[in-house]
């Protein structure tokens, strides 16, 4: 690059309206001949890329002009549509501004203040025991289904058998649709639906009714695929180590409380209550769910486009910019998003494939406890307590 700048406003007249840009730029130019300083964004918080990037370039522009590799703003010169002040974002058709994450870095869940995160990531680990509990603890009903319904104990089996695979299907019919509308929303509505059917469950006439309702509360079911996506909106790829192990430990620790309870139950309650404690743990967590906030970069990159043009501001957030239609083919095509992963990303695949064989070890564990110890005398209770060593 040469040493010699042109100035590329230096033919401009009249452009978008504004006259005399060089003339400008020469009359807010320092005294020592600098060039002025471009406004201040009004979402001050950058992501470490362009935190990298001001570091990469100490004098606080690069060759495009400023650290994050965007245009520098002109000074005097107003915003695009005739808005004053409009800091960040590019241009679309139509003249409207598009934000992106950079520009409101301190409005997403990234700049959260770190009790704040892992307050989120703690009420996440209970509704993550929640789920595993309700998988984990059908179990310790086995024996009290089969002698109330007149049927075999591996005929019983068949409740938890089906909500297994609904649940590993349920987990992937959520999790695209909350990258569209948000991780509260879809894990709130996931959570009521999993505790309404746990209702039929435990007034259920026949053994029948059991196990279609365990099937349905499988694919009510969010699962993982939300909870860890909450991870990704908070911490950046480099920091992400630390929650995730924290979430994945939420896993284990619902399967092992469920038999633990679950001994006790068997002992001293009917069958019923196999059901109605899922369904207080269950109602418990979707309570204090309800206070958590949002974390999806889309969804507040939208609040904080509405909140800009409140003040005057024409930014629009990508969602917004293009639109959302309910629509056969887009439902098809969120749906079928994570199994098109599966084909293309062989990582996502071998991943799943791990995260399925672990799972299917966890749960074969749970049903081998009672028959394995059983050999030595063990009881309901001190089989549950087996769990905890």
């Amino acid at each position: 690059m040469s040493g010699h700048h042109v100035d590329p406003f230096s033919n401009a007249d009249g452009v978008d309206g504004v006259d005399g840009t060089a003339k400008e730029l020469e009359k807010q130019q320092s005294p020592d001949g600098s060039a002025p300083e471009g406004r201040l964004r009004s979402c001050q918080g950058e992501s470490h890329h362009h935190k990298q990037k001001e570091k990469d370039y100490p004098d606080g522009a690069d060759v495009d002009g400023r650290p994050d590799g965007r245009p520098g703003d002109l000074p005097g010169v107003d915003g695009v549509d005739g808005v004053d002040g409009v800091g960040g974002g590019d241009e679309k058709g139509g003249g409207k501004v598009e934000l992106h994450e950079h520009d409101c870095y301190d409005k997403l869940g990234f700049s959260f203040p770190w009790w704040k995160k892992w307050g989120i990531i703690s009420v996440i680990f209970i509704v993550q025991v929640s789920m595993n509990f309700n998988a984990g603890f059908y179990a310790s009903g086995i024996t009290l289904f089969s002698k109330h319904f007149g049927i075999s104990e591996q005929a019983a089996r068949v409740g938890q058998m089906g909500f297994l695979i609904a649940y590993g299907f349920g987990s992937e019919m959520w999790a695209p649709w909350s990258e569209e509308y948000g991780r509260w929303p879809i894990m709130q509505l996931s959570l009521f639906l999993v505790n309404i059917w746990q209702l039929p469950c435990a007034l259920a006439p026949n053994f029948g009714t059991i196990v279609v309702c365990r099937i349905l509360g499988g694919f009510s079911s969010a699962g993982g695929s939300v909870t860890l996506g909450m991870v990704a909106d908070m911490w950046e790829p480099e920091e992400q180590q630390y929650a995730i192990a924290y979430v994945v430990l939420s896993s284990v620790a619902g399967s092992v409380v469920a038999p633990v309870v679950g001994g006790f139950t068997q002992k001293f309650l009917n069958w019923h209550w196999n059901f109605w404690l899922q369904l207080i743990l269950g109602g418990f967590v979707q309570a204090v769910h309800f206070f958590i906030p949002e974390t999806r970069c889309s969804l507040l990159l939208t609040r904080e486009a509405r909140r800009r043009r409140k003040r005057g501001e024409m930014v629009y957030s990508g969602d917004e910019l293009k639109g959302k239609r309910l629509t056969v083919k887009h439902i098809l095509m969120v749906w079928a998003r994570p199994f098109i992963m599966f084909a293309r990303e062989p990582i996502v695949l071998w991943l799943s494939l791990l995260s399925g064989f672990s799972d299917a070890l966890i749960f074969t564990f749970l049903q081998s406890y009672t028959p394995v110890y059983k050999q030595w005398g063990f009881g309901p209770i001190a089989t549950g307590l087996a769990f905890i060593p």
